[in-house]
């Protein structure tokens, strides 16, 4: 079992800037995709950016450009960067954890959240 704990998130004001980090309980080098996601009120969860164990890296067109996703294995920590941030970024981020392992055997794990909140 993978916990994952989200710190960074607050109010700030449209064209700030937040890094949001995600401190796992185990070593991340193994764990094929590390990814946030956000949840608005009243809309579905929806993928922000993921990152690979490879490094390869995809974002969400709403986020190209702005938000940067990384990850330090001697932290164990994936980190987002957000700049240029927008009201419509107004959401619970969630840090997830999910992949195979050699056996098969499937594994998915969630954070708690942290809550952005973009004032206009």
């Amino acid at each position: 079992q993978v916990q994952l704990v989200e710190s960074g998130g607050g109010l700030v004001q449209a064209g700030g800037s937040l890094r949001l980090s995600c401190a796992a309980s185990e070593r991340i080098f193994w764990i094929n995709i590390l990814g946030w996601y956000r949840q608005a009120p009243g809309k579905q969860r929806e993928l922000v950016a993921t990152v690979t164990n490879t490094g390869g890296t995809n974002y969400s067109d709403s986020v190209q450009g702005r938000f940067t996703i990384s990850r330090d294995f001697t932290k164990d920590t994936v980190y987002l960067q957000m700049n240029s941030l927008k009201p419509e970024d107004t959401a619970v981020y969630y840090c997830r954890a999910y992949g195979s392992r050699v056996s098969g055997t499937r594994y998915d794990y969630w954070g708690q959240g942290t809550q952005v909140t973009v004032s206009s």
